[in-house]
């Protein structure tokens, strides 16, 4: 095998469980994300064989999952610009073993309404700093302060000039300090 099929290999199987986690999660219901987790039908369907995934085959009882995925699209659509910086902002944070499509995903669940490894269906914020790690490992090590997730992406995007104002000119100061430090429930 040559370098480059091992790499591949080892990305591939690094993120397998976590992806098999996060598609069984939206497909439960236990995620924000939508159907194609953030990618387009033929990203979608490439990740889910990449993995060894099948794909959801959905039946006429499917409905209100149905609805509940053209709502998150739409959200998704409402939301591409920032959805779109997010994603930039995970892809640069990336090296050689990074599943790029994860960063797709890991923008979609930003824009939920719950902590970052909740909305990604994960188990654990521990098991989404592992998969953080793993995929954008100089986006994540820079998160030096254990700041949630969500909140430590759109500092880092505010810092880079973007749209996102700041409360505060110093985390330590900030009224709010405890929304984004401190222990998750």
């Amino acid at each position: 095998m040559n370098g480059v099929a091992l790499r591949l290999q080892i990305r591939v199987e690094s993120n397998a469980a976590w992806l098999a986690q996060i598609v069984r999660a939206q497909r439960e219901g236990r995620s924000c994300l939508p159907a194609h987790l953030g990618l387009d039908a033929r990203q979608y369907a490439a990740l889910l064989a990449r993995h060894g995934l099948r794909p959801l085959v959905r039946g006429a009882e499917d409905g209100l999952l149905g609805e509940r995925d053209a709502l998150r699209e739409e959200l998704l659509a409402l939301r591409r610009e920032e959805w779109q910086e997010l994603r930039d902002l995970l892809l640069a944070g990336q090296d050689d073993r990074g599943e790029p499509a994860m960063a797709a995903i890991v923008a979609a669940a930003c824009l939920g309404g719950e902590h970052l490894w909740r909305d990604l269906g994960l188990d654990s914020r521990a098991q989404l700093h592992a998969l953080l790690m793993h995929n954008f490992p100089h986006l994540a090590v820079r998160n030096t302060q254990d700041m949630r997730w969500k909140k430590f992406f759109y500092k880092q995007l505010c810092e880079q000039g973007g749209g996102y104002v700041c409360r505060s000119p110093s985390c330590e100061t900030c009224p709010t300090y405890h929304d984004c430090f401190g222990e998750e429930r």
